[in-house]
């Protein structure tokens, strides 16, 4: 007898308010399952406690305890039971296909058209919706003409894989319209043509700027400037390798701060050079930091036991672990414009919430968006998806000022880091 689908995602809500959810994952292995069941628990805004990650190579025994972050947030918990079943592979595929079929179709991509009176917090206020919808933002160009309107260009592809229905398209556009109330002009939902294409990439992206977001190092604006503790932990991130312990794996012993996504970072990246995880264990946050276990191997199963890569694979995930955001604020001009760039995966998908994150920190501000896009950028080592919004000046707001800039910068980085 093989075991029922529905008993491949199990969930035990807390016994009492404030209590984890524990998420239960019994299933056939495939390559970097552990960094694509997390990634889905980022996109529904939900904080990984703690975990245990297990498998023979063939099978794998996954336990995550997550709750809520910030509390109090909304979770559709059958709708992620659905989506986390969905990344399984299913127990009558055989274990060599599923292998084979670890990349899956390009998404259709559609385009949403809302065109609005302006208001402060109003670009967050559409990405919520999107966002409580699965609707995943590709890509975004967001335009103010000068009677005060806004037209939001949003390229979405849908995690429900529903959009090709005409109702699910309607709900969208009703969603939105009653958010927006009074604001909203007009809502339009189609597939996306020739244009989405053309959205690929940016016009340009000044030198200086590229250097800023790119380089491997922390730059003292991308820190933010709070206590000289929080300045010490973003600085320290050990990572200590052993080969004697276990006779055929790897054993990688990490401490760094905790952070939103830090689960979702040390997967992607092991994902992406090629490392498997034989079992882990992630232990509770303490005063700040996270302790992580990770029994490794190579995929030809065998030991790191290269000095030379143990360095490369410790330094990229330290690069990862100190530094899985980049922000900055630069001068377009007379204007101010906020940058933020996080590294794609080989798998071609970006951080989950970026945009949301950052249109929210922008609200609680009281800074308005001017404009705002997305694109990729590529580097000579990695694809990169940046964030550019160009802000409004006010009054109550002088962007020029120095003591402003640091401000955005540092609310930007806190938000998007869960600080």
């Amino acid at each position: 007898m093989g075991m029922a689908w529905d008993d491949v995602v199990l969930m035990e809500p807390g016994v009492k308010s404030g209590d984890p959810t524990v998420i239960t994952v019994n299933c056939p292995d495939k390559a970097g399952l552990g960094c694509d069941l997390c990634r889905i628990v980022l996109e529904f805004g939900l904080y990984v406690n703690r975990g245990d990650f297990a498998t023979d190579g063939k099978w794998c025994y996954i336990v995550l305890w997550v709750v809520p972050r910030p509390s109090g947030l909304k979770v559709d918990w059958a709708s992620l039971k659905n989506r986390l079943m969905s990344a399984c592979p299913s127990c009558m595929i055989p274990y060599y296909l599923s292998q084979q079929s670890t990349c899956s179709p390009r998404p259709t991509v559609y385009l949403l058209k809302v065109f609005c009176l302006d208001r402060k917090g109003l670009l967050h206020d559409v990405t919520k919706v999107l966002c409580e919808l699965e609707l995943t933002i590709q890509r975004v160009k967001v335009m103010t003409t000068p009677d005060d309107k806004v037209l939001d260009l949003f390229f979405l592809t849908d995690d429900m894989d529903l959009l090709h229905t005409k109702q699910r398209r309607d709900e969208t556009c009703e969603h939105l319209s009653d958010v927006l109330g009074e604001y909203c002009i007009s809502c339009e939902l189609q597939l996306a043509g020739p244009e989405c294409e053309v959205q690929q990439g940016f016009s340009s992206l000044p030198q200086e700027v590229a250097e800023e977001l790119f380089s491997c190092e922390l730059s003292k604006e991308a820190v933010p400037k709070s206590s000289s503790s929080d300045t010490a932990k973003l600085k320290k991130a050990t990572i200590t390798v052993d080969n004697l312990l276990s006779p055929v794996h790897t054993l990688l012993q990490i401490q760094c701060v905790d952070q939103k996504g830090l689960i979702y970072d040390i997967l992607r990246t092991s994902k992406d050079c090629d490392i498997q995880i034989a079992f882990g264990r992630i232990l509770s946050s303490a005063k700040g930091y996270r302790t992580i276990d990770l029994f490794i191997q190579r995929t030809d199963g065998k030991k790191i036991l290269d000095d030379e890569n143990q360095a490369s694979l410790c330094s990229r995930l330290k690069e990862e672990m100190l530094h899985p955001l980049r922000v900055t604020v630069a001068s377009r001009g007379p204007d101010t414009e906020l940058l933020v760039a996080n590294p794609v995966e080989l798998s071609g998908k970006g951080r989950p919430r970026v945009f949301y994150d950052v249109t929210f920190a922008l609200k609680k501000l009281g800074i308005c968006i001017f404009s705002a896009e997305i694109a990729r950028h590529s580097t000579a080592e990695r694809q990169w998806e940046v964030y550019r919004f160009l802000l409004d000046e006010s009054p109550e707001y002088p962007l020029a000022s120095k003591r402003a800039r640091t401000e955005i910068l540092e609310k930007v980085k806190r938000t998007l880091m869960g600080w």
